[in-house]
């Protein structure tokens, strides 16, 4: 097999543009009189906004890295890949848990408000997950981490909610970090079990595009008796995004190794064409393109524009070799969980600090430059907490 540097930069650079636009995106919900073509479309409305597309491309990225990454633990003599694939899934499901109940938290219910309790929660993910150094003894990682897990379950403890029928933690989605844990355990498993063969790969890709179809309108009866035995694919639209980027990395390696890169342009740019036909054809019977229902055309059309984008970052940053023009938000792009966490501490210190925007920040162009200038600050204080040697890793 083709060895690879530890880290391909083009899906650095990929990750990195992507996390930028999701806080960016992230901030901009409700804030008024900015671009509607910049935030998701209604739930009920037929149309694909800026916001729509960042999650498919992320879940995208997820299959992406699996390959390398497996492929760059094997060279290092880590063979321990099923308990990696389990831990990974186990702590993305388990913090998507304790973000979709912050979206219902009681502060009327409760002893603490609702900035406070959010702010504990993620400091307490901080000493659980962090990336302690090989200097850190394991007495003092053990302490920083039970104290974390203490202070987690201390805030448990502290919950109610706002929803009905419920008083305490409870199961209402996954949240973000949820569907990526649950997709990343189901292709990772994918890829690992079938050898990393491309056409398996293949199928397996097809295989959720066609179970998405299926879930929403019943066009392959023959899955039907399927469904009930992969009921953690959903209904299969998260998976066959991961699927896609697990496809399109097999087949970079094997084009890499036979010195013939320059058709995986070719291949993805096909791909991308016959995905943007298919999901305008599903569109007009299928409900649409929407996001918030997962639609088939929202799976097919998303999934080619990822596809497009990553064949350009593919021709930048490997054929041209211009990933210096990304340095600026590389922090999103190598520590990208960690760059999404940060603004999960600024969010509640700024509600709790009373301290409000200017009003031509808050709305319009003043909102819209707000936003932007928000994004490269999370990403620079993800940078600079890399320097301390605060990371996230899981």
């Amino acid at each position: 097999m083709n060895t690879f540097s530890d880290r391909i930069r083009s899906i650095d650079a990929f990750r990195a543009f992507t996390m930028l636009l999701m806080i960016f995106v992230n901030d901009l919900d409700g804030i008024p009189g900015t671009p509607q073509w910049l935030k998701h479309v209604a739930e009920n409305a037929d149309g694909l906004g800026l916001a729509d597309t960042i999650f498919p491309a992320f879940l995208f990225i997820v299959g992406l890295s699996i390959p390398f990454a497996f492929q760059n633990r094997l060279k290092s003599g880590n063979y321990k890949l099923l308990s990696r694939i389990a831990s990974r899934s186990l702590a993305l499901v388990f913090i998507g848990f304790f973000h979709a109940n912050m979206e219902t938290y009681n502060e009327a219910a409760t002893a603490l408000p609702k900035p406070v309790w959010e702010s504990l929660v993620t400091f307490s993910f901080f000493f659980i997950f962090l990336d302690y150094s090989k200097e850190t003894s394991n007495l003092k990682r053990y302490l920083l981490q039970g104290f974390g897990v203490a202070l987690l379950i201390a805030m448990s403890a502290l919950y109610r909610t706002s929803d009905p029928g419920h008083t305490w933690l409870h199961f209402s989605w996954w949240g973000i970090l949820g569907l990526i844990g649950w997709s990343y355990l189901v292709c990772a498993l994918i890829y690992y079990y079938s050898g990393g063969h491309l056409w398996i790969q293949a199928t397996a890709w097809i295989f959720f595009m066609m179970f998405n179809l299926d879930v929403h309108f019943g066009f392959f009866n023959f899955l039907e008796p399927v469904q009930q035995y992969v009921w953690i694919a959903g209904n299969g639209a998260m998976q066959a995004f991961t699927m896609a980027g697990v496809f399109v990395s097999v087949l970079y390696m094997r084009l890499k190794a036979n010195n013939e890169l320059k058709m995986l342009w070719a291949a993805l740019i096909l791909i991308a064409i016959i995905l943007f036909n298919l999901g305008f054809i599903v569109r007009y019977f299928s409900g649409g393109i929407n996001k918030t229902r997962d639609t088939p055309s929202w799976v097919l059309i998303c999934t080619g524009i990822s596809l497009i984008a990553y064949a350009i970052f593919i021709f930048v940053v490997d054929f041209k070799h211009k990933y210096k023009w990304f340095k600026i938000i590389e922090p999103a792009g190598t520590n990208t969980f960690t760059c999404y966490i940060v603004p999960f501490i600024f969010y509640p210190l700024y509600e709790m600090s009373n301290i409000g925007y200017p009003e031509y920040l808050s709305q319009g162009t003043g909102g819209l430059i707000k936003c932007i200038v928000f994004a490269f600050v999370m990403v620079w204080l993800t940078g600079l907490l890399d320097k301390i040697n605060v990371r996230l890793k899981i």
